[in-house]
């Protein structure tokens, strides 16, 4: 048992001595555990840095609420567009609506007029061109085709007219160069016509063409157009 200890105290001591004269070594082994420490270290602060970071990106910052006009302003801009489509397609009817009825009636004027231009020509034709032949027939066909007070006056002197015509064998024919509408209303109008007639007596005189320029007025009779007043016009 002496010995035992002997050799333990000895070897102690010379643990100690050997301690005592390697300071390198200690020193070595200490500074070879502190980098060690100093990575682990930076490691472990990279790593929490890059946490934070990731942290801070996975948190979503709510934005402030905006204010209730701003929250109106597209509604009202929807409606105000709205509005501006139904008054640009209300327009855009009444316009052609009113281009529609316009068009109406210029077309129906125009109609108008064609027809009392014709009844004027046809007028014309038929009261200045007779033959003695057919004096009675041409005569009743200007009576026919008149109204008003010219249909009276002419009728109340008829008889004469076609003595007249009929002793000195007078033969006219007309034709019309230019009719044009002067004034029109729903149920009249007074047409200009310009026309040449050619005549011929019993004394076989052959006249040339003579002009003649005439006012007549048309006045719907029924569902006829006829002359109620004709006129020479200087």
């Amino acid at each position: 048992m002496r010995l035992r200890r002997e050799v333990g105290v000895a070897e102690a001591e010379s643990v100690e001595e050997g301690q005592a004269t390697d300071p390198v070594g200690a020193e070595a082994a200490t500074e070879a555990d502190e980098p060690e420490r100093s990575a682990n270290d930076e490691f472990k602060t990279e790593d929490d840095a890059a946490s934070t970071e990731q942290a801070a990106s996975d948190t979503t910052v709510p934005s402030p609420e905006r204010p209730w006009w701003r929250r109106l302003e597209r509604p009202r801009r929807a409606v105000l567009a709205a509005g501006v489509a139904i008054v640009a397609i209300c327009a855009s009817t009444a316009l052609s609506g009113y281009f529609l009825v316009h068009h109406r009636q210029v077309a129906d004027r125009q109609q108008r007029a064609a027809e009392y231009a014709a009844a004027a020509q046809q007028g014309i034709v038929t009261l200045m061109s007779l033959d003695y032949n057919s004096a009675k027939e041409d005569v009743q066909r200007v009576i026919d085709n008149s109204t008003g007070d010219f249909k009276d006056n002419f009728q109340d002197t008829a008889e004469d007219f076609i003595k007249v015509v009929e002793q000195a064998k007078v033969g006219t024919e007309t034709t019309v160069k230019a009719t044009a509408v002067q004034s029109m209303s729903d149920d009249s109008a007074v047409v200009l016509v310009a026309a040449t007639s050619k005549i011929t007596n019993a004394a076989g005189a052959k006249q040339d063409p003579r002009p003649w320029r005439l006012s007549v007025t048309i006045t719907r009779d029924g569902d006829q157009l006829k002359m109620s007043k004709v006129e020479f016009v200087v």
